[in-house]
């Protein structure tokens, strides 16, 4: 818990006085009753009307008093666990973000989202009933047993005892229904999950009509979810009835007692009337206690799912200080082998190449086969298992992560755009690009005539892009890149929803950059026959490399990838 008043520290002022002006009036209850019992034992028994109204007059202004102080209570809770949830989120949002695709494959987009989202928002509150209730609740309770033994000792360790056997069913609740609260964010993850799938894959599921499984897949995920809060309910739902019994019992036994010792004149009216009503207001502080162990329990099962996702490290660091050296080969791999994750088998195996600047260098392989895995090691998406990667002379481990990807541009297979307009769109790599320069951006993806169409550079982008065909997706994400002006540009089969001769038209603008090593990855064989060299790959490995003539020649992997397509096009 220390670990997150870091996040409250701009709060202070809140997080103090809230409590003690919940504290004020918590003071100011626990006079009520003494004041209460000196009106009935003074002013009634005498008759004295004036007392009693002074008396009746001063409870009020108590109560105006305690009024205000839980209204300055309620805004200092709000401004502190607003403020503290906005804090936590930033930096989870930023700690995820110095994450590796490692752990974000381990971890799952969904539950990154319900950490983020739903556990901050569980612990907000928390942290606003801390300030609230929490303070005041023991207080209240403690209070009254203190005031309860002032009176008449005797009786009042009858309201301690209460009050501990209150605790007692307390504690055993929560201890019950904690480790039920950390499988319930787990399978709400899961339900994310199955949304989260459904929503982005609507159109296949429709597609291909399978609406009915996917809902019972649905059906079976809230199922569980609603098994396990059942039971935290079935534990849950003994807490009200026991705290109850056994405030009511001490109730009980408090009015024996105190009728025996009434008739000794032990105890006056006013005391017998002030005991139970310390008795009442521990049953209400226990009372709100009790549906704060609920709401605690959840936070505190939220907060170990924080907790495990700001202790989870990246498996890549920031990198050195190294610089480019650009007379250096573009990038080299020596024996590179890669494994995601989770498993013992390898993606890439013994991977050696040489790209001098400036080549344009195709990649093509069965599904599977390892193109995209390839590329992704060279911006260091994913550090290499075995081997090393060097970008322009240097070992990609020694360059700095955000030096090194301002210097590649990567399309990668999904065209993937933000909610906004086309020119926050096309500003991502290069914030401060001039007009100018993003039009040349979209003239080389061949994107300008329909954004111009279209609107222009202010024209609204809506979220995923979906106000545009699957092809201006993709001419704008390779527009992207060209603006950010890299020494690199990676398209991951970035052209796959492009007419032939659109796409043609694009490889030959982006050929045309000077200074630009190009490496183009395609399913297609005609589009990477002008390619300075072109390297096979089949099952992680790379199975032939050399010109488009020489490997039809000598790679029968590839000659069966052009003769196949040759015919479907045919």
């Amino acid at each position: 818990m220390k670990r997150y008043l870091q996040y409250l520290k701009n709060y202070k002022v809140q997080c103090i006085l809230g409590p003690l002006f919940k504290w004020i009036e918590a003071a100011l209850e626990l006079l009520v009753p003494l004041v209460m019992a000196n009106v009935i034992d003074v002013g009634v028994e005498a008759g004295d009307i004036g007392y009693v109204l002074r008396g009746g007059g001063l409870m009020l202004a108590m109560g105006a008093v305690g009024f205000g102080c839980a209204l300055f209570c309620q805004r200092s809770a709000s401004i502190a666990s607003q403020g503290f949830g906005t804090n936590v989120r930033n930096a989870l949002f930023r700690h995820i973000n110095t994450l590796s695709y490692r752990e974000l494959d381990r971890i799952g987009s969904a539950s990154l989202v319900n950490r983020v989202i739903n556990d901050v928002n569980q612990m907000q509150s928390a942290v606003a009933m801390i300030i609230r209730l929490v303070v005041r609740a023991p207080f209240i309770a403690v209070g009254s047993v203190l005031l309860s033994l002032l009176i008449d000792w005797q009786l009042g360790l009858i309201v301690a005892a209460a009050s501990v056997g209150v605790g007692l069913v307390l504690w055993i609740i929560m201890q019950k229904t904690v480790p039920y609260y950390a499988k319930n964010q787990q399978k709400l993850d899961r339900l994310a999950q199955i949304t989260g799938e459904n929503l982005e894959g609507a159109r296949v599921v429709r597609a291909f009509s399978n609406r009915e499984n996917e809902r019972a897949r649905f059906d079976a995920a809230a199922q569980d979810m609603l098994d396990n809060s059942v039971r935290i309910g079935r534990i849950s739902a003994w807490i009200n009835p026991l705290t109850y019994a056994v405030v009511n019992f001490g109730v009980a036994v408090i009015l024996l007692l105190s009728g025996a010792k009434a008739d000794f004149g032990a105890l006056t009216s006013g005391e017998i009337i002030a005991l139970i009503n310390y008795m009442t207001q521990i049953l209400n502080a226990m009372i709100v206690i009790s549906n704060l162990v609920s709401l605690f329990t959840k936070a505190h099962a939220s907060m170990n799912r924080v907790s495990d996702l700001l202790d989870t490290p990246s498996s890549m660091d920031e990198g050195g200080s190294a610089a480019f050296d650009f007379s250096a080969p573009a990038f080299e791999m020596e024996d590179v082998s890669f494994s995601y994750a989770g498993t013992e088998q390898y993606s890439l195996s013994d991977i050696s190449l040489r790209v001098p600047a400036g080549a344009t260098v195709g990649v093509i392989g069965g599904t599977g086969s390892g193109k995209t895995t390839l590329v992704s090691l060279l911006p260091r998406l994913y550090d290499a298992s075995k081997g090393r990667v060097r970008v322009f002379g240097q070992d990609v481990k020694d360059l700095p992560v955000r030096a090194l990807r301002a210097a590649i541009g990567v399309v990668p297979q999904s065209a993937a755009l933000f909610s906004g307009t086309v020119r926050s769109n096309l500003c991502w790599g290069n914030a401060r690009a001039t007009d100018e320069e993003l039009a040349e951006a979209l003239r080389a993806a061949c994107a300008y005539d329909f954004v111009q169409q279209k609107g222009g550079l202010d024209q609204p982008v809506a979220e995923g892009g979906k106000n545009f065909s699957g092809g201006q997706r993709q001419r704008l994400t390779i527009a992207r890149a060209l603006a950010a002006k890299p020494r690199i540009l990676v398209l991951d089969d970035s052209c796959s929803a492009l007419d032939f001769r659109t796409d043609a038209a694009v490889r030959a603008n982006i050929a045309a950059l000077e200074g630009v090593t190009t490496v183009l990855i395609s399913q297609r064989a005609s589009s990477l026959q002008g390619a300075d060299v072109i390297y096979v790959l089949e099952d992680g490995r790379i199975v032939g490399q050399g010109t488009h003539a020489q490997l039809y020649a000598g790679c029968p992997l590839y000659r069966e990838i052009c003769d196949s397509q040759a015919r479907a096009e045919e």
